[in-house]
């Protein structure tokens, strides 16, 4: 039985996050963290150990596994007590910075750990598929719609699809570059040549598309998710192949035989 615990328990990723690894046959839950202000207007009768002391926690329960999914600042903090007691993180929080990337990965060294921008395989196929599109085209656009409480924009999965797109094609995309905005930024942001577009409503859950655009014809390449449930197989695949790391690895493709 891998043993796990929660950061981020009571929000909406960290408890399905729980139901998860509770229904899991290999799996125990013998932690759940969250801040402070959470833990003390936690719904009476919940049949876990919530605390708001992540350090406390590990020392008392033994995790083996810490899953993430707080905000940016916190899970590289998080990240870093837990690798400090030899506990592995499995980090589903976008938005951290290049220092704090390397800040984890220099304490991953011999311990283990596993960031992802997206744990739904349909994204991570998505993803695959647009890495090859960018063989074969010069013109593409990648939009992202979210939910209106996400912090970051772009997506990390959409920026990550960006990179990865970029990387295989070897050389800037073709951009329509407008002579004249009506409105500044009216085009998107922009990387490589490819153009990102965040939709920001209620509503949503998480969706990705990537189009792309060559004379006499488009190709489009969507995935959506419409319940936090589907993070969840990949959540626990993640939780089982981090136990087999020795270092950052970032990106579920990576687990998945796909890179």
């Amino acid at each position: 039985m891998i043993r796990v615990a929660v950061a981020g328990a009571l929000g909406r990723m960290g408890s399905e996050v729980i139901r998860a690894v509770s229904l899991a046959d290999d799996m125990e839950l013998v932690a759940a963290v969250d801040v402070p202000q959470a833990v003390e207007k936690a719904p009476s009768g919940v049949a876990y150990l919530i605390s708001s002391d992540l350090k406390h926690a590990v020392e008392q329960a033994k995790p083996e596994v810490l899953v993430d999914f707080t905000v940016a600042d916190a899970a590289c903090a998080n990240a870093i007590t837990a690798l400090g007691q030899g506990v592995r993180p499995v980090i589903g929080t976008t938005g951290m910075s290049a220092d704090q990337l390397g800040e984890i990965e220099a304490k991953a060294k011999g311990v283990g750990a596993f960031i992802a921008p997206n744990f739904a395989i349909g994204a991570v196929l998505m993803g695959y598929f647009a890495k090859i599109g960018a063989r074969y085209f010069d013109s593409a656009e990648i939009i992202e719609l979210h939910h209106d409480q996400k912090i970051d924009a772009p997506s990390g999965t959409a920026f990550k699809m960006a990179q990865d797109m970029a990387r295989e094609r070897g050389k800037a995309f073709a951009t329509n570059v407008p002579e004249k905005e009506a409105v500044p930024g009216g085009r998107g942001a922009e990387w490589e040549g490819l153009r990102l577009h965040s939709v920001r409503l209620p509503g949503l859950v998480a969706h990705h598309e990537v189009i792309f655009g060559a004379q006499g014809q488009i190709l489009t390449l969507r995935h959506d998710s419409t319940d936090r449930a589907s993070f969840m197989p990949g959540v626990l695949i993640a939780i089982r192949e981090v136990m087999k790391l020795d270092k950052l690895v970032v990106g579920l493709d990576n687990l998945l035989s796909l890179s």
